[in-house]
């Protein structure tokens, strides 16, 4: 067989937990149900995981985990949520991915997830490093194995971000083909120009980093991919599996059709998209004409024979490079029309700013706390941080000897503070049209924590200094005003509701 399918889900939520209680606040948006997270379980992820084979005449064939058929990413933020909350399926999940390296020649399906969906382009290099360990650790706690591939969050992407994948042994990510400027065959001088999308995505291409190092990059199918997510394809599984099957080409070579969309399409987007996701696969599968595969097994199948050079920084949601998550480029004024997004510089400078100054506390505090801070921090992601209860163990195991309760407790913060000051970089703070949004404000809640924390074990107070910088931002909602106390109005539960 020379013909290939790849389904990708990209699951992801940003984290809605109140960052002082660890629980999810009532979002009446979602009624009936309590908040996002668990109307979107119901709705996608819960029925991603047994969904029903549907023939024609109406009857149920099987009941299908689309998980063990497609590739997937969860974000590590929302796996904890959904292990805490719906066990079952969270095993189901991790089963899933056991299934799929049964069936696709010990390749699971299962990809990496960069930490908690920081645009990585725009990270330090601390951050780049310790999102790509997090997310790295988190998933071999999971699913008991190294990940082969790791989804960017917004396809964001440059060769700092690719250096920071391959050092931790990643081989592969996903990307747009409007990412890619230019290829060549290996060894070849000549660079041929693919740029606007015209990249062939049915191989895989190999992309030579400055350290010596490499990474495959695989291109999605953009104009299925585009009708799976904001067309009908997904109103129809058979439909949907005869646009993959037409998709190749002539050539006897290996061919890959995949595509690449939010997991919530199958489902939360577009209602009952999970039947039709089952369907079109058991559609491919039964044709003879093309196989369903996973990233891993295809690469095995199929090394790269040739160069890819990206254009970068570049994102799939944003076509002024990166510019979404930190100007007023233009992407989002669709949202809402007369509203601009001058606030989103002042957010960013803001949030770098405070990252500085919470990574000098974590520093300086955690040499009285931790025998090795650095390792401590590399290493957190692997610790199943993030619960009520705290990382209390793995605190004691990385703390000096002989240290008391009060040590373990400033050890416990810190970890907290070094947590929160990652989440608050979660993209969807910018992504929208204003800062009043609720991403932006749950985001700037994990500041305050984060803040909170610092003073706590330093004394320090940052929040003075943090919302001076804050308050050049100016909201487009008029129940919020810029100035020196936009930032406490932000963070106030149901301010300016």
């Amino acid at each position: 067989m020379r013909r290939f399918v790849c389904i990708h889900g990209h699951f992801y939520q940003p984290p809605r937990e109140n960052p002082w209680t660890r629980e999810i606040e009532r979002e009446p948006s979602a009624a009936p149900y309590h908040d996002w997270n668990e109307r979107i379980a119901s709705e996608c992820y819960g029925p991603n995981s047994a969904s029903p084979l549907i023939s024609d005449d109406g009857r149920i064939v099987e009941m299908a985990n689309n998980y063990a058929k497609m590739s997937f990413d969860f974000g590590p933020t929302l796996l904890r949520w959904i292990e805490s909350h719906y066990s079952e399926l969270h095993a189901r999940i991790v089963e899933a991915d056991r299934e799929s390296a049964a069936t696709f020649s010990g390749h699971g399906s299962a990809m990496a997830q960069v930490y908690n969906h920081m645009i990585m382009p725009l990270a330090s290099a601390a951050d780049r490093r310790t999102q790509t360990r997090w997310g790295i650790q988190d998933f071999q706690r999971r699913f008991g194995r190294y990940p082969e591939g790791m989804w960017l969050p917004e396809t964001a992407v440059d060769t700092d971000t690719l250096e920071a994948l391959a050092e931790e042994g990643i081989k592969f990510t996903i990307l747009s083909p409007h990412q890619a400027l230019a290829v060549r065959k290996e060894g070849d001088g000549s660079w041929t120009d693919v740029s606007g999308g015209m990249i062939d995505t049915k191989r895989a291409y190999h992309c030579r980093l400055p350290s010596g190092l490499g990474i495959s990059l695989f291109f999605y199918d953009d104009t299925i991919s585009t009708r799976i997510a904001f067309g009908d394809l997904l109103s129809d599984g058979v439909r949907m599996a005869k646009a993959f099957l037409e998709r190749f080409s002539q050539a006897e070579v290996p061919q890959l059709v995949s595509v690449a969309s939010d997991g919530e399409t199958y489902g939360h987007h577009h209602r009952n998209g999970h039947v039709s996701l089952t369907r079109s696969i058991w559609e491919v599968q039964k044709s003879g004409f093309a196989s369903i595969v996973n990233y891993g097994l295809f690469l095995s199948l199929s090394p790269p024979s040739q160069e890819v050079r990206l254009e970068e920084p570049s994102a799939w949601s944003c076509s002024h490079g990166v510019e979404r998550w930190r100007s007023n480029c233009g992407c989002g004024s669709e949202i809402r029309p007369g509203y601009n997004q001058e606030w989103r510089t002042p957010l960013r400078r803001s949030l770098d700013w405070l990252q500085d100054r919470l990574r000098e506390v974590y520093t300086t505090e955690g040499q009285e706390v931790f025998d090795d801070g650095v390792v401590t921090l590399a290493d957190l992601g692997g610790s199943g941080f993030g619960s009520r209860r705290g990382p209390q163990e793995y605190v004691e195991n990385h703390a000096r000897r002989g240290l008391g309760a009060d040590g373990i407790k400033k050890g416990m913060n810190l970890v907290e503070l070094a947590e929160c000051g990652a989440l608050m970089f979660a993209s969807c703070a910018w992504f929208w049209e204003d800062i009043s949004r609720p991403e932006s404000r749950l985001m700037l809640r994990y500041a305050a924590r984060a803040m909170e924390l610092a003073k706590e074990v330093s004394g320090k107070d940052l929040e003075p200094d943090f919302s001076r910088r804050l308050s050049q931002a100016v909201p487009n909602d008029p129940a919020f005003r810029s100035g020196p106390g936009l930032f406490r109005q932000l963070v106030q539960p149901g301010s300016g509701a």
